[in-house]
C-alpha cells in the first residue's frame, strides 16, 4: 500500500500533549505505524557518560507518534485526509479538502 504520509511532509498533531501544533516529518516507522515529527512530542532521556558523549546527563529528543494522531496540512493550513489519483501514468497523493496534489 502506498504511504499517505512521507518524510518531509508538514503535519498537524490531532491528539496528545502537542495537539494542534505543526511540524515536519523526520522519520517514518512503517512496521510500527509510527512517525517522528520535528520538535514535537519531546521526551527526556537520562544518558550515562560515554566516550562519544563524556558529559552525559538529561537529553531532549523527539518520541514517535502513532500515524492516526497526525494529519497532513493542506495549502490552507488545515488538516486533511490523503487520497490518491492517477495523473497520466503517475499515482499522486491529493488533499481531500482541496483536491490539490500534495508535493513529494
Amino acid at each position: 500500500m502506498a504511504a499517505k504520509i512521507k518524510k518531509g511532509d508538514r503535519v498537524v498533531i490531532l491528539a496528545g500533549k502537542d495537539k494542534g501544533r505543526q511540524g515536519a516529518v523526520l522519520k517514518i516507522l512503517p512496521k510500527d505505524n509510527r512517525v517522528v515529527v520535528e520538535g514535537l512530542n519531546m521526551v527526556q532521556r537520562h544518558t550515562r557518560p560515554t566516550q562519544s558523549d563524556p558529559q552525559g546527563g538529561i537529553k531532549h529528543k523527539e518520541a514517535s507518534l502513532h500515524l492516526s494522531n497526525v494529519a497532513v496540512v493542506d495549502s490552507n493550513g488545515k488538516p486533511t485526509r490523503v487520497g490518491f489519483r492517477v495523473d497520466g501514468d503517475k499515482k499522486v497523493r491529493i488533499a481531500k479538502t482541496t483536491g490539490e496534489v500534495i508535493n513529494g
